[in-house]
């Protein structure tokens, strides 16, 4: 594998944009979701029980226990530590120097702080991606805030296996699962069918992408099962091209559902982790940049190369046809394809798959044994969780496990096991009235209920009410408690929660004055498909009534009134007197600046303007880098830094201090001689200018 420094810097950026992203979208919305007036107030997972502070932190490990100490509560303390998070990861986005190990475990500490009393609105892949990924941040990020330049040697290219060992679990697992969970329409190749009208937000894009045709959406669930299942297996491959033919084939699945999907930050994750695939030589491609490796193979030893990436390529496609069996139509002039194996043969795959890939991971991560021995075991919980073989681990592998799954350092991963909404989208529709005989709709910002809206665009942002709606209206009110919590602050007209669902308040029905009665439906929906003569029709979406979701109700309603007991949603605690420190007057302020701004308009302000700062900065080094090479072209001893980074040099720095250091002996001891031959080497010079003061007149005249 070649030199993966500039990779790595990639990819130390990317999160840092991520973490920014992940604490402003968390910030704006912490009044409205545990605010002491939110739907879950996060002051109900804290219980002060006057134990000392290890003991609160062992418990549950969380910052927010530090808010006392400050004059802060529960609400103030989470909304000071996004803060603190966004300003981080802002920071270490403009400032290389601050992508450090140091920074990225403050990072890491922050999101882990949210995520302990974030309650069912954090309880999402991503999260646990998003803290799995940033833990592995803390071994690969350079550690030079505290130890200098002798920091960078402590993380070497090895510990940047571990980002390529989750990108693997995590997408291979994501294929796999889709299988073993034995969904039909995963088997019929048919789930595409259904994915872009049932996902939780889809795009503007996903109207066009349903209404391509069936085999067009069959031969797209083949290209992903492709790509989760068999692409996978080539990261972990000796020849680079195949790598990088696994890096892009990812980029395109990304890229692909970021178009038709918004999954927040997920696929942006994502794509970080396949910088792992990369080198330095293929950026230096990026950048057109001469690459400095020479190429000393063999011509056999490179042809043997090429005929061996051709056999794995033709062997993937030849695959490909065989397990799906692809056949072309002339006359229809389409694809028609279907799965030719079983599930006993797809289970007989995996048996002879995984425990190879195990074992090439682990032998490929030859440091930190403890963090692979879990890796593994969560694979295997991963893969085999529907399987009897997940209870034949060993004990040991069990309490290794359950050791770190408080901190949520590995995690296990499956996304769309089921394909839900077969039968048309189900959709929650919130009602309003003053009177109990005209109803008004409430509209949420992102999720689908006006049938003219067009979808909504909010990556990386995630709307985490507007999620947890969709997933509410699969089952009964009674399967989500919080939305009892819900319709009673709507009720109430909470300001901090009628911004969830509409940032700007004026454009909710009810912003005068609360709605007397509350009551929800359930609808099925569905795109709607373009007319007979081709032209598109006015409205997005069509829906049909299902049924009644959550009865009629009002303040003081007697089942309201049950429901908040049985669930322990009504506030008994004497309300809280606000503080008016120094800090929280701060964190205060910093809230009414941004109150009523679109969190998508905030988040993309934030990472535009210090994308474009990174590149005018870059551009700044680069001209400056230029002038300083025309000034030292002609000087025989010069040195270029202008093309290594920062971890390059300090790395050369200390190597130089390293051999000042060993050479001090010597030259004490060689003092004497050197005294002696000084005379010498004067004369010696000076000849030397002469000659070449001579040698540079001759020129001139010729």
């Amino acid at each position: 594998m070649g030199e993966i420094v500039l990779p790595r810097r990639m990819f130390l950026w990317c999160m840092a944009v991520i973490y920014l992203a992940a604490f402003v979208s968390l910030y704006v919305q912490i009044p409205g979701l545990y605010g002491n007036e939110g739907l879950l107030p996060a002051r109900w997972q804290l219980r002060y029980s006057g134990k000392p502070l290890g003991e609160q932190l062992l418990t549950s490990p969380t910052l927010l226990w530090l808010g006392p100490y400050l004059g802060l509560d529960t609400h103030n303390a989470m909304e000071l530590l996004c803060l603190i998070g966004a300003a981080l990861s802002l920071a270490a986005t403009l400032v290389e120097a601050l992508r450090d190990s140091v920074v990225f475990f403050c990072l890491w500490a922050l999101y882990l702080s949210m995520y302990q009393v974030g309650q069912v609105f954090l309880y999402f892949q991503w999260d646990n991606l998003l803290l799995e990924t940033g833990f592995l941040c803390i071994l690969v990020a350079p550690l030079t805030l505290i130890r200098g330049s002798r920091g960078v040697r402590e993380h070497d290219r090895v510990t940047f296996w571990l980002i390529r060992w989750l990108l693997f679990r995590l997408m291979f697992a994501s294929g796999v699962v889709k299988l073993t969970s034995r969904c039909p329409t995963w088997w019929g190749l048919t789930a595409l069918t259904y994915h872009y009208e049932t996902q939780c937000i889809p795009t503007p894009l996903a109207w066009f992408a349903h209404q391509l045709p069936v085999w067009w959406q069959k031969l797209s669930v083949m290209g992903t099962f492709v790509i989760e299942i068999a692409v996978p297996l080539l990261f972990f491959s000796p020849l680079r091209r195949l790598r990088l033919g696994a890096f892009y084939m990812q980029v395109l699945l990304q890229v692909l559902i970021i178009l038709t999907g918004n999954y927040n930050f997920f696929n942006l994750l994502t794509l970080a982790l396949s910088l792992s695939l990369l080198d330095d030589q293929h950026v230096h491609f990026w950048l057109r940049k001469a690459d400095k490796i020479t190429n000393n193979d063999s011509k056999l030893w490179s042809w043997l190369c090429y005929l061996l990436e051709l056999a794995v390529w033709s062997l993937i496609i030849f695959g490909a046809v065989m397990c799906f069996d692809l056949q072309l139509d002339t006359t229809k002039k389409i694809v028609s394809s279907r799965i030719a194996f079983t599930y006993h043969h797809f289970n007989q795959f995996l048996k002879t798959v995984t425990i190879p890939c195990i074992w090439i991971g682990d032998s490929s991560c030859v440091c930190k044994p403890s963090y692979k021995l879990t890796s593994c075991i969560i694979l295997f919980k991963s893969i085999y969780i529907e399987f009897d073989s997940n209870a034949r681990l060993w004990p040991g592998v069990r309490r290794a496990y359950d050791l770190v799954d408080r901190y949520q350092l590995v995690n296990s991963y499956g996304l769309f096991r089921r394909m839900t909404g077969v039968s048309g989208r189900p959709e929650v529709v919130i009602e309003g009235s003053n009177d109990g005989v005209s109803w008004t709709e409430i509209e949420f910002m992102y999720k689908p209920g006006n049938l003219s809206a067009p979808p909504s665009v909010v990556t990386p942002h995630q709307p985490r009410l507007d999620w947890q709606m969709w997933f509410a209206a699969l089952g009964t009110h009674t399967q989500a408690p919080w939305f009892t919590s819900l319709m009673y602050k709507l009720l109430q007209g909470k300001r901090d929660v009628i911004e969830l669902i509409q940032t700007d308040v004026s454009q909710y029905p009810f912003h005068q004055q609360p709605p007397a009665y509350l009551r929800a439906h359930r609808y099925r929906y569905w795109f709607t498909e373009p007319k007979a003569d081709g032209t598109y029709p006015q409205r997005w979406w069509r829906r049909v009534y299902d049924e009644e979701f959550y009865p009629t109700v009002h303040l003081g309603n007697t089942f309201l009134e049950s429901m908040l007991n049985q669930y322990g949603l009504k506030d008994k605690a004497p309300p809280r007197r606000i503080s008016n420190t120094t800090v929280a007057q701060a964190v205060r302020w910093v809230r009414s600046q941004v109150r009523g701004v679109p969190a998508p308009i905030l988040i993309w302000t934030l990472i535009v303007c210090s994308t474009t700062l990174c590149l005018l900065l870059g551009l700044q080094n680069r001209s400056k880098c230029t002038t300083l090479s025309d000034h030292t072209e002609n000087l025989p001893d010069s040195s270029d830094h202008c093309g290594k980074s920062g971890e390059q040099q300090a790395v050369e720095e200390e190597e130089e201090a390293e051999d000042g250091e060993g050479s001090e002996d010597e030259v004490e001891e060689g003092e004497g001689e050197e005294k002696d031959t000084v005379g010498d080497e004067e004369e010696d010079e000076a000849q030397e200018k002469e000659e070449r003061g001579r040698g540079r007149r001759q020129e001139r005249k010729r």
